[in-house]
């Protein structure tokens, strides 16, 4: 499988593997913010995914953060409406 080379297919794999999380792990992700432990309750299966997304992104565009972002904007941000000690 050749590696992907643009910034567009770097996000969507990004935000493909975070939802996979989410859609997978919703119970670890509410107790997660609600005890606000969120990234060592799923320490494993980021990590798994971080694996995946540097396996298939070319070299230059993996230091650009798009699977941390994909990360807050899937598993935190659109989980705001769950209580949490943070907010």
């Amino acid at each position: 499988m050749p590696l992907i080379e643009t910034e567009e297919a770097a996000r969507r794999l990004a935000r493909a593997i975070a939802s996979d999380l989410s859609l997978y792990n919703e119970d670890k992700i509410v107790n997660g913010i609600t005890n606000d432990n969120l990234f060592d309750a799923l320490a494993e299966e980021i990590e798994e995914g971080r694996a995946l997304f540097k396996r298939r992104v070319s070299p230059e565009l993996y230091p650009r953060n798009f699977y941390d972002r994909a990360l807050v904007d899937i598993l935190v941000k659109a989980k705001g409406h769950i209580k949490s000690k943070v907010w």
